[in-house]
Order: C-alpha cells, then structure tokens, then sequence
C-alpha cells in the first residue's frame, strides 16, 4: 500500500538521490493507496518520473516477476508492526533494505536496516547493494539461510520463553512483597 504508514516519501526522495550516484537504475513502486497519486506527482516534480514505475497492486505471478528482476527490496515504512513483504523478497532471493521502526527488524538479521527518515542513508544502503556485488550475494545467501529458521514453531517457543521470564520475574517481586 501507498500509505503514510509506508513512508513512500521517503522512498521517493532516497531514489532521487540514488539516481544523482547511478544513473542506470529504475524504482518500482507496488500498491495501490491514499498517496499513490501525490508519489507519481512527488517523482515527477523532483525530475525522476521517468525511472519510477507505479504499478498499482501486484499479485500472484506478477509479484514473482517483480522480484526475478528486482536487484533490492526496500520497506521504508514509519511504522509497520510486522512486514511480510521483506520476507517475501528473501524467499526470492533478493536482499532487503528496512526501516529499524518495523516490527520484522526486530527479527532479521541479514537486511540492512535504516532509520526510515533518513534517506541519506537509505540512499546509501541502495547504491552499496548494487555496486557491491558480494555484499548483495551475502545477503541474498544469509537471508536465504535466515528464512528457512524462521518457523511457526520457533516463534511460539520464544512466545513461551516470554511468559515464563515474566511468570518468574512475577513470583520474584511476590516473594519480595510478602517478605515484607
């Protein structure tokens, strides 16, 4: 989606300043939403509507194809409580650049991530990833690597390993209280 929560602006700004280091890259933007129209005109005002597509909303074999040719993934979003999307590119093969403020950085290791207001860096991370051929190998190996020990299984055992360091640290501070 192309929503605030996304933060396509700043997305917008990092492809115009990847574009001032490399000229030969084009920016595909998937998803429909409030601001879609607002970034085509963003893009447009700032020079570089010609080297980002908005698609609109993707699905099935399309979303595969997207990815077959996509050299990155960026999730620049201001807030997302997880994020799918990124996962879904790794499984495809691609390296991915994320905002710190999603929920899925909390849980990736191999991704560059990158506070979504700073497009300096975001910039950054995008020229770095397709001028840097192993880097965006390792990436593309480790994440690879990474998904496959992600599992329904391994995130309910973590959810179990929080209930009970909160159960214990509940009986401590009961025990103290009742010392008393």
């Amino acid at each position: 989606r192309i929503t605030m929560q996304k933060g396509p602006e700043y997305f917008v700004a990092a492809a115009k300043r990847v574009l001032e280091k490399i000229d030969n890259v084009k920016f595909l933007v998937a998803g429909n939403g409030d601001m879609a129209q607002r970034m085509i005109e963003l893009a447009a005002e700032m020079g570089i509507g010609h080297k980002v597509l908005f698609t609109g909303f993707l699905r099935g074999q399309d979303v595969k194809r997207v990815f077959q040719m996509a050299d990155c993934y960026v999730m620049p979003s201001v807030s997302e409580p997880f994020g799918i999307a990124p996962l879904e590119a790794m499984s495809h093969d691609v390296p991915v650049i994320i905002s710190k403020q999603s929920g899925v950085s909390e849980v990736l290791t191999h991704a560059l991530k990158v506070d979504f207001w700073d497009v300096d860096e975001m910039a950054n991370k995008i020229v770095a990833v397709l001028r840097h051929p192993p880097l965006s190998q390792t990436l593309r190996e480790h994440g690879a690597l990474e998904l496959r020990k992600l599992t329904w299984d391994g995130a309910a055992s973590k959810c179990v390993q929080v209930y009970e360091r909160a159960t214990e640290a509940f009986h401590r501070l009961v025990s103290v209280a009742s010392a008393r």
